[in-house]
């Protein structure tokens, strides 16, 4: 039988959440609600700053039909409040409000966030404070 528990510090690296903390395969496929109470879409992806290690995005998808030609709407994660009674995320924006926001067609695509990051923070009015 494997022993999954960090030997250091005797926690089991498999555990999905807290009262505090949530694992990144628990917010991928979150919902996400606008301010109108209406599901938008969901999380595909979250991004982290390599150095800082904060959570600076969560990557909204939707637009296409079952996923296929869905847009990527990076979101600050500033913007997002976990809704326990709707168990998943709410963002004070309608759908049609992020519809004009920054926006992307290819998740494999890094290079886009080099050349949008500070156009996606504009748009939503975060500070620039991304490393």
């Amino acid at each position: 039988m494997l022993n999954h528990e960090n030997r250091i510090t005797g926690q089991d690296p498999y555990v999905k959440d807290t009262t505090s903390l949530i694992a990144s395969d628990k917010v991928e496929g979150t919902k996400v609600y606008g301010a109108d109470g209406k599901r938008i879409g969901s999380i595909q992806r979250i991004l982290l700053e390599k150095r800082g290690g904060r959570v600076s995005y969560a990557v909204l998808s939707f637009g296409g039909f079952l996923g296929i030609g869905d847009d990527y709407y990076p979101l600050p994660w500033e913007k997002l409040a976990y809704d326990e009674g709707l168990d998943g995320y709410r963002i004070d924006l309608t759908k049609d409000q992020i519809s004009g926001a920054p926006r992307y067609a290819d998740l494999d695509d890094d290079s886009w966030y080099r050349a949008n990051d500070r156009r996606v923070d504009d748009y939503y009015g975060i500070p620039p404070t991304r490393m």
